[in-house]
């Protein structure tokens, strides 16, 4: 079945020949970044407390803007390159982050600290566990898409050898999988058991049920993270899997790492990478790392509920919350989202124009 979303329906061939999904930044862009951030940055400030009002993007705003409907309204992704990662301390550059998301969208918490901004960093923990969580472990990781309307991940630092990031495109992914097998295709249309891997809030259930694609207004979307569902599998009262669904799941993940629809590149320092989790799914190569500190891969991760975002399917709700266009939904609210988180995400709303 066609769907509107076709520009996100592409090949590695497509992004070879047309690389407008990389916008990148001018000399004055990068000075005008610098010098918001360092008028802004207050020691011992809490990320919170920062407004959008506080950063001026000057010169780099166009092309920020034109890397958001990229990924909007394009292939799904973009890489936003030069950003000011020399001139900034690794602190500054973080504060970066938190600055474009300002200007993006209402952040979303991500486990079960309710943390809005992560350090993606190797701090050892075991991926494949019951409560592993990819971001901190220098794992090979499942194509997987992360909980909220889209992700922004900064490059500070590149690990010594290994981290590759791996993007493709659900849609094309589906439209293999239904021309070779539309028997499985219609299977991932079916809802499937995810593991909240023990951070769900206390009003949550320690799982929840989501197909892997649906379909709202003529869009189709895909959520989808293996390990998430393999964890859920050992969770009493959750319906075990099939040999026909794994097998349609198997399919999947093969058709996702397929040369021609894979597209691998290394994030350099000064990257955002921005993605829309609802069209791409994106993973990550094993990678060893520094020994030295102050070199080891560091990365920062921001996940945003933006204001022009597109209804969701009634089925994700149970993981969204909420799928209305444009509102703020989304994330893993964990356990300490508190009055001051939510007193934050009301300004921040309020500055986007969304309803709280």
């Amino acid at each position: 079945m066609p769907h509107e979303n076709r520009r996100a329906a592409w090949l590695v061939q497509d992004l070879d020949a047309d690389r407008s999904w990389i916008c990148t930044l001018d000399g004055k862009a990068r000075t005008d970044l610098t010098a918001a951030v360092r008028k802004a940055c207050t020691p011992d400030r809490p990320l919170l407390d920062y407004r959008r009002a506080d950063f001026d993007l000057g010169a780099a705003g166009p092309t920020i803007a034109a890397a958001l409907q990229q990924v909007r309204d394009g292939t799904g992704f973009a890489i936003l390159r030069g950003m000011p990662r020399a001139e900034l301390t690794a602190t500054e550059f973080e504060l970066l982050t938190w600055a474009i998301g300002l200007h993006t969208g209402v952040a979303r918490p991500q486990g079960k600290a309710s943390q809005y901004l992560s350090a993606v960093r190797d701090a050892g923990t075991t991926y494949r566990s019951g409560k592993g969580r990819g971001y901190s472990s220098n794992a090979d990781l499942d194509f997987h898409t992360d909980s909220a309307d889209i992700v922004l991940l900064t490059c500070y630092n590149v690990a010594r050898s290994g981290g590759q990031s791996l993007v493709s495109s659900s849609v094309t992914a589906h439209d293999i999988l239904a021309k070779e097998r539309p028997d499985l295709a219609e299977l991932l249309h079916q809802p499937y058991y995810f593991s909240r891997q023990q951070e769900q809030a206390p009003d949550e259930p320690a799982c929840y049920p989501n197909p892997v694609y649906d379909e709202k207004d003529g869009l189709l979307f895909s959520k989808w993270n293996r390990n998430r569902l393999n964890s859920a599998q050992a969770i009493e009262g959750v319906p075990q899997l099939t040999a026909m669904q794994k097998e349609a799941l198997e399919r999947l993940d093969e058709i996702l790492r397929r040369p021609d629809v894979c597209y691998s590149m290394y994030l350099q320092p000064g990257d955002m990478q921005i993605l829309n989790n609802h069209v791409t799914l994106h993973s990550r190569t094993e990678f060893e790392d520094h020994d030295d500190p102050a070199l080891k891969r560091c990365l920062f991760r921001l996940w945003l509920a933006p204001p022009d975002s597109v209804a969701l399917p009634e089925s994700w709700r149970p993981a969204y919350r909420s799928v209305a266009a444009g509102s703020v939904r989304g994330g893993i609210v964990g356990q300490a989202y508190d009055a001051t988180r939510q007193a934050y995400e009301r300004r921040q709303a309020a500055d986007l124009g969304m309803a709280a």
